[in-house]
């Protein structure tokens, strides 16, 4: 059995919530910079160009590279060897979260009720999903999610005889929907299978993997670069000004379901996909 504070806990969500704020992932940045040089609509690629200019900036000056710094979403894998000393695990969470925003001067956009809308001023509570796995570690990863593109996302109750067809239009249709309201280009996280709840979990596991990274499952790797391309040809463009990037990734996560059920949830993300791990 090995001991983690929940200190350590609470400091590292406090600085991954600043860093998550302020320097693109790698895999992200990187294809915002290929597209700059690739996309061959005027209008988008000077848009893509103001992007990866605003994402040096934010890096460099260490400031938000967004407005919307986002609701805390943090994944948990904890390792079953893990014995937790100090706080409970979710106050140690929203504590760093507390102290992340506060001390990194992001926005606070978090409401204490649905309808009364009375900001909580701090940020918390976070959106917490934590998962047993083996080893004496924590895997932590701190995703602040904004919610012009979070509106964008879709859920749906497929029949089985949709199939795959039937996934991947839903798919396309949700981005086709959306259009430039989640701020283009964007990734597309995909889940499918499971049951209601697990199916929009899945989708928001798909967008922390790298999207230079394609599903080890072949069928399913096959199927994210189509839809990419399908996504893509929209037109859409880099805030739909029009161009060939609307989007710079989709990652799928599947999970096993029901005979009945066929789940298919899209869990769009902004060109801010905003996501740092780290291990305790």
């Amino acid at each position: 059995m090995r001991e983690i504070t929940s200190d350590a806990i609470t400091a590292a969500v406090r600085d991954m919530c600043i860093e998550a704020n302020l320097v693109l992932p790698g895999d992200v940045a990187e294809r915002i910079r290929q597209t700059s040089q690739s996309e061959p609509w005027p209008g988008a690629k000077d848009t893509l160009e103001k992007l990866v200019e605003n994402m040096e900036i934010a890096k460099r000056d260490s400031m938000p590279l967004c407005q919307d710094t986002g609701m805390a979403v943090v994944l948990v894998q904890l390792g079953q060897d893990v014995h937790i000393t100090g706080a409970y695990l979710n106050d140690a969470i929203n504590e760093g979260v507390r102290q992340g925003y506060n001390q990194g001067f992001l926005r606070k956009s978090v409401v204490a009720d649905p309808l009364r809308r009375k900001n909580t001023g701090d940020n918390t509570p976070a959106l917490i999903h934590v998962e047993i796995v083996p080893g004496d570690k924590i895997h932590l990863t701190v995703a602040p999610k904004g919610f012009g593109s979070e509106n964008m996302s879709r859920l749906a109750m497929l029949a089985p005889s949709a199939g795959e067809k039937g996934v991947k239009d839903f798919v396309v249709e949700t981005a086709r929907i959306a259009g430039p309201n989640p701020c283009p280009p964007i990734v597309v996280g995909v889940g499918i299978g499971g049951s209601f709840d697990r199916v929009a979990l899945q989708a928001k596991k798909a967008l922390q993997r790298p999207i230079n990274q394609p599903n080890p499952d072949p069928y399913y790797a096959d199927m994210e670069k189509e839809l990419l391309e399908r996504i893509n040809a929209l037109g859409i463009g880099p805030q739909g000004f029009g161009g060939m990037t609307t989007a710079l990734g989709v990652n799928i996560e599947t999970f096993p379901t029901h005979i009945a059920g066929l789940p298919v949830a899209v869990n769009i993300n902004c060109h801010v996909t905003r996501h740092v791990s780290r291990d305790l």
